[in-house]
């Protein structure tokens, strides 16, 4: 019972005192995740953004559900995504509460507008980590542009995803191939 609510409690944490929405919480979840609790890897928190992005719902909370099942099972997960979105529900509906009164408010913009400037840095910071790690060769590289090319041009990420994971396979065959043909 320990290890369950000590997830609920990394994971309240990283909900209660992260803004900017999903993506804004990459960086914490990594920093709290990888570096200081040891709770996945470099190449295993990759593989959640990955797989996070692809499946239905926001990247953190999905990330935080695997995390919970690789520590706990379903369990784990259940206590880790509870706690993840414990807080800002709680915060999302005092705001909504009273958001009507304040949202025109000249310093209320202009807080939201430095918080906006200083999330965007922090999902920077995050690709730039995450691009070290995955863009590994030429091939990881093209995929990589073409997928933020596609994007841009207003593809649907499932399709670009799964495209990306087949041009991974058929270069992953390839290159086992010549290994092969190398070693004969």
């Amino acid at each position: 019972m320990k290890e369950l609510l000590n997830l609920f409690y990394v994971f309240a944490r990283i909900g209660a005192f992260t803004f900017g929405g999903g993506y804004a919480m990459l960086p914490i979840i990594q920093k709290e995740l990888v570096e200081k609790r040891g709770y996945a890897t470099e190449d295993e928190i990759i593989d959640y953004y990955a797989i996070g992005q692809l499946t239905p719902g926001v990247i953190a909370v999905n990330v935080s559900t695997f995390i919970g099942y690789k520590k706990k099972g379903l369990i784990g997960a259940i206590f880790s995504t509870t706690g993840l979105v414990f807080f800002p529900i709680i915060i999302i509906t005092l705001i909504a509460a009273v958001l009507t009164s304040f949202a025109d408010n000249y310093y209320v913009q202009c807080a939201l507008t430095g918080i906006r400037a200083a999330v965007l840095g922090m999902v920077v910071k995050t690709i730039i980590q995450m691009a070290k790690k995955g863009a590994i060769d030429i091939f990881t590289w093209i995929i990589m542009i073409v997928s933020f090319i596609l994007m841009l041009l207003g593809a649907q990420a499932v399709f670009v995803v799964i495209g990306a994971a087949l041009f991974g396979l058929v270069i992953k065959n390839i290159k086992d191939k010549c290994k092969k043909e190398e070693q004969q």
